[in-house]
């Protein structure tokens, strides 16, 4: 089945299921592919005001 063949399942020579290989759908992801895309500025790493921390703390 994984060389890409089918199986049919019958009842009373009517076909019922049909297996087939799965195949993964999702995306390959690769390593720095936004390299180069993305800016990061440099207050993204300043400290949180006092009102934003307590509102991730309740």
């Amino acid at each position: 089945m994984e060389a890409g063949e089918e199986i049919v399942i019958a009842r009373s020579g009517k076909p019922v299921a049909r297996l087939v290989a799965h195949q993964d759908s999702r995306p390959v992801r690769r390593f720095g592919a936004l390299k180069g895309r993305l800016t990061v500025d440099d207050s993204f790493f300043d400290p949180l005001p006092e009102s934003d921390l307590t509102a991730w703390e309740d």
